[in-house]
């Protein structure tokens, strides 16, 4: 069967409760019995001693006369007594009384007869008329009994107290259930009312909606979880975006990347069937071939750089890294890209230290600065494109700055991601690069555990700053 948490919580704070009255109720119960007959026998034990006073100075034929006075008063306080000697004959009693035989057993006599005191909060009905409290006190002389008093009172009185002292404790006992009661019902409905909430955000989570929030006021258990609730419901909304974002790219760099496949493959079918149909010289035959090997090449590197990429993100690529001077990356690199350069009236300038060394694996790093390079030359017209080296604090520093274009700041943060480009006009070009350059760029620094930075302004440039641990050479 299933019980409703509004209804177990209740049932538990009335359920604990309850418990813990009926202990504390017994328990009091008893103590207040304990205090009752206690304070009974205290009581009696006072006036035996007194009684014990005039039964040492007094001789026995004067006893029931001087004793008198303690009968009026103890008959006031339901307490009767009487006085015997050695051999346990009664000189004095305050009314008709069963004897010492009667009154205490064999043991409680021994023990009398030894000097002891006897004390019976709660005697056996069966030995008087009623329940009552006994107390017997002894004359001792040279350790001998010489008599003693012995006192005996009815606990109806103290039963009539403890019961008095029931009926309010069980007036408290009610009150205090009738308010734990409305409490628990209060706090119960409270509690019940905040997890609904979440059960309600938690099936708006569970239909897409990711923007719900909890407020939450309280700093106990379920508040944390409210606040733990608004973090996850943040992130899915975050992940959410990213993947949207991701998948819109996707998209875009698909139709880009087949964008740029369609065309060369349209160009060397049109290439062909323009050799197989038409009367051709030699010369332009030569220049069909070498646009057909242009195109196959612009083909190879789309599907090379993809490979590329997820090589390295599936970290399939072993890095052979060592020391080499940073110029000679530097040198293949103009010699690679100088006829790039030049055909849009663009300058290489290395600026390095001949002497100034790397620690990278050769032709990793020709290919993170080739792609950069590339893509300073992409974005700039009759300008400068400057490879510069230093070395700062165990580091190996490269520049590649241009006088280019540059890039919208709002741009500048998603360049390092896959599938983005950060103007669709400027990859109309030969070689421009498609969303895959830059992101493989950064995961190769990555593997050298480098670090790259890019700063740009638009219209005033842009630069690239590779930083490269460099470990001191052995040997």
């Amino acid at each position: 069967m299933k019980i409703k948490y509004f209804y177990q919580l209740l049932i538990s704070h009335l359920g604990l409760l309850l418990i813990a009255i009926v202990i504390i109720s017994t328990l009091l119960s008893h103590f207040v019995k304990d205090i009752a007959y206690q304070n009974r026998v205290n009581e009696m034990s006072s006036y035996g001693n007194e009684i014990l006073q005039d039964y040492r100075r007094l001789p026995k034929s004067e006893m029931t006369f001087r004793l008198r006075p303690f009968e009026d008063i103890l008959s006031t306080r339901q307490i009767r007594f009487f006085v015997f000697d050695e051999k346990g004959d009664i000189l004095s009693q305050q009314q008709e009384m069963p004897p010492h035989e009667v009154l205490l057993t064999k043991d409680l006599w021994a023990k009398l007869s030894k000097g002891e005191q006897i004390i019976v909060k709660r005697s056996d009905s069966r030995r008087l008329d009623q329940e009552a409290s006994l107390v017997a006190l002894p004359v001792m002389e040279d350790g001998k009994l010489k008599g003693g008093v012995v006192l005996i009172a009815p606990i109806q009185g103290a039963e009539q107290l403890i019961a008095q002292m029931n009926r309010y404790l069980y007036i408290i006992v009610f009150v205090a259930l009738t308010i734990t009661f409305i409490l628990s019902l209060f706090l119960s409905k409270f509690h019940v009312n905040r997890i609904k909430k979440l059960r309600e955000a938690t099936e708006k989570i569970a239909q897409g909606d990711y923007n719900i929030k909890l407020e939450n006021k309280h700093l106990d258990e379920i508040g944390t979880l409210g606040e733990d609730f608004n973090m996850m419901a943040k992130r899915l909304q975050q992940s959410r975006e990213e993947i949207d974002r991701l998948e819109k790219r996707r998209r875009q760099f698909i139709a880009d990347v087949s964008h740029e496949l369609k065309t060369p493959l349209t160009t060397i079918r049109g290439l062909v069937e323009w050799l197989n149909t038409a009367d051709v010289s030699a010369e332009e035959k030569e220049k069909c071939y070498a646009l057909i090997t242009d195109e196959t090449k612009r083909m190879l590197r789309l599907v090379n750089e993809n490979m590329d990429y997820e090589k390295i993100r599936s970290n399939q690529i072993t890095l052979q890294k060592f020391h080499y001077p940073l110029i000679d990356t530097f040198e293949v690199m103009k010699e690679q890209l100088s006829r790039i350069a030049e055909e849009k009236n663009n300058q290489l300038i290395v600026d390095v230290d001949p002497e100034l060394k790397v620690y990278a694996d050769y032709d990793r790093l020709i290919q993170i600065l080739v792609n950069i390079t590339k893509n300073a030359i992409q974005f700039t017209e009759d300008g400068r494109i400057y490879l510069r080296g230093k070395q700062e604090n165990q580091e190996t520093i490269i520049e590649v700055e241009d006088t280019g274009i540059g890039i919208a700041p709002d741009e500048v943060k998603h360049i390092w991601e896959r599938f983005y480009k950060a103007d669709i006009s400027r990859t109309n070009t030969p070689y421009g690069e498609y969303g895959l350059g830059l992101s493989i760029v950064k995961q190769l620094v990555d593997l050298h555990e480098g670090h790259i930075d890019m700063k740009s302004e638009k219209n005033n440039g842009t630069t690239f700053t590779i930083r490269l641990p460099f470990p001191e050479e052995k040997g």
